[in-house]
């Protein structure tokens, strides 16, 4: 702003008339500058059947922000469940992550127990599925298929790939939803890949049947766009007509890790919630 001006007090000739007073030109608010986010999060929306599935950034682990952004922290009227918000365990000091280029063997150094996903807001917990130690027997996860050959099948090629361990957690909801997922962890990512995997889907079929479900064919309404990056995912749907219940299966490689999530439920096992659980568990493991 200009200073005011005064007319002379001497007995001069009148002075000019001030100026009009002209404003200064307004400053423009400095736009503030984008913040990438510290976080990768992982954007859901079941109402478009739309995935947007982002690795974790630099605080490696899953954060929230706005609650319908969010998977676990949904609305209800879409379908998707009320998960708690996620985030990874903590490596031990000095270990790459599973997908880092010090890592080729793709191997998860953190605790695989603490990768699971947890059971969502007002699920009833199966307890069967905690094992000793979190460790669950072998013999409790073959006991999800319905033939004798193929556990025996499966028995001995787990085996023969070397199994170290597997980690399993389950839940039922109260619409009746049953929900198992496992955590099958080998030495190398290589083993996963080319001696596990590729032996226990295909593409138009599951090649060992899952107690409960008849006929499953792949599942090609599962969207594209919820595929985490660095990782591949197989899933099926029981057609109908279906017996009591319909089962729903996905199977997931992510480095050293192969996940199984399998979920059942009287009347049809629903699409969305599917979706939701398969995709936060397999962001847990990317």
């Amino acid at each position: 702003m200009s200073a005011q001006q005064t007319p002379a007090e001497s007995a001069a000739p009148p002075a000019v008339p001030p100026l009009p007073e002209t404003p200064a030109p307004a400053v423009p608010d400095t736009p503030r500058k984008d913040r990438r986010a510290l976080r990768a999060v992982l954007r859901w929306t079941a109402a478009v059947v739309v995935f947007a599935a982002v690795g974790a950034g630099t605080a490696y682990g899953i954060t929230g922000m706005d609650r319908t952004d969010v998977p676990g922290l949904a609305t209800a009227s879409d379908g998707r469940w009320d998960y708690p918000e996620l985030t990874r365990p903590p490596l031990p000091a000095g270990s790459p992550g599973p997908f880092a280029e010090a890592n080729p063997a793709g191997s998860h150094y953190a605790d695989l127990r603490a990768l699971l996903l947890p059971a969502p807001a007002g699920a009833t917990e199966d307890k069967a599925l905690n094992g000793r130690d979190g460790w669950l027997p072998t013999e409790k996860y073959l006991a999800e298929y319905a033939l004798k050959e193929d556990r025996d099948q499966l028995r001995q090629k787990l085996v023969d790939t070397g199994l170290r361990h597997i980690a399993a957690r389950g839940w039922t909801t109260p619409d009746g939803t049953r929900t198992r997922v496992y955590l099958l962890q080998f030495g190398t990512a290589a083993v996963v890949d080319n001696q596990f995997a590729s032996d226990n889907v295909a593409f138009s079929t599951p090649s060992f049947r899952i107690r409960g479900s008849g006929d499953a064919v792949y599942d090609k309404h599962f969207p594209d766009a919820a595929t985490v990056s660095r990782t591949s995912r197989t899933t099926y749907v029981e057609p109908k007509p279906y017996g009591a219940e319909q089962v729903r299966q996905a199977y997931v490689s992510a480095g050293d890790v192969y996940a199984v999530i399998l979920q059942s439920r009287k009347g049809g096992a629903l699409a969305v919630p599917f979706q939701q659980t398969v995709t936060l568990q397999t962001e847990l493991l990317a």
